[in-house]
């Protein structure tokens, strides 16, 4: 089986250090310096989920109460469906939505409401879940000669959970890459649709919008992105990139210091102090920058 090493996780993940060793010391991940891809996958639900802001507390007390009314369960992350909703973890898991803080299923009946009903979890029988169907793609688009049937697997996730947000990302960011910007775009469109609490979705589609020019809507979704995640140090990156495209660069020197408050060593971090040099060193800024 193929192994990844650490610095392989942060770079697939597009994750720093810090997050993956805080995630690891709140109890959320076990520390390890090589990871299968089940433990990929795993390591990008927690990703995901703090993206929604879903507290860590809530994250490690839901996975605990999973366990303890599913027999047998041992990871309930790579067992079951993973979302958010209302700031906590529900699992789908036996066909049915449950939320195990509140020891409750969430039926859905309709693509538009839910009925909460109480009930207990039962077994899962299916031999191919969506984990590992998700899991499946996440190993072969690492290799560009497999990339395709990477895709088949998400669109195959997607066949079975429609609202699959994270296979939505993971499909627009094959399209990216492949600069086919028009498909990038509709699947992290359609992330953000599905969960309007997902950074991530909105970071990417300010890079594909970027991309394509349109700079102005770059910036909002950049923002969007911050507004869900205040600590996303790539979005007030390339936030800071598209104020200085729209000679915004007061607007772009708040973004560059709060990078390197974020990643203070670097490359990127070096471009980013050159960056808050030359716009301290312009006419005009000098004075009102010395104010503060």
């Amino acid at each position: 089986m193929h192994r990844y090493l650490r610095t392989d996780v942060l770079r697939i993940l597009r994750i720093t250090a810090q997050q993956l060793t805080g995630w690891e010391k709140a109890g959320l991940l076990s520390a390890a310096e090589q990871y299968s891809f089940f433990d990929l996958l795993q390591v990008k639900k927690v990703r995901d989920l703090r993206a929604k802001r879903v507290p860590a507390r809530v994250i490690r007390d839901s996975l605990a109460a999973m366990q303890k009314q599913v027999a047998g369960m041992e990871n309930p992350l790579l067992e079951s469906g993973t979302f958010s909703t209302r700031g906590r973890v529900a699992f789908r898991h036996g066909g049915m939505a449950v939320e195990p803080l509140a020891g409750q299923f969430i039926m859905d009946f309709d693509t538009r409401e839910q009925q909460v009903v109480s009930a207990k979890v039962s077994p899962m029988h299916a031999a191919a879940t969506l984990s590992e169907l998700f899991a499946k793609g996440i190993t072969l688009e690492e290799d560009p000669n497999t990339q395709a049937e990477a895709i088949g697997c998400y669109l195959r996730v997607l066949e079975l959970e429609p609202n699959h947000a994270a296979a939505h990302i993971n499909l627009g960011t094959l399209y990216y890459n492949r600069q086919d910007y028009k498909q990038a775009e509709v699947h992290y469109r359609r992330a953000v649709e599905v969960d309007p609490r997902y950074a991530l979705g909105y970071f990417d589609l300010g890079n594909v919008l970027d991309e394509t020019g349109r700079v102005e809507e770059a910036i909002q979704a950049y923002r969007s992105a911050l507004s869900l995640a205040p600590t996303y140090a790539d979005a007030h990156y390339n936030l800071a990139l598209a104020y200085e495209k729209t000679r915004q660069p007061r607007r772009a020197l708040q973004h560059w210091r709060a990078y390197i408050k974020l990643d203070t060593s670097g490359p990127w971090a070096t471009h980013a102090r050159n960056q808050i040099q030359k716009i301290l060193g312009a006419d005009g800024l000098k004075v009102v920058f010395r104010r503060k």
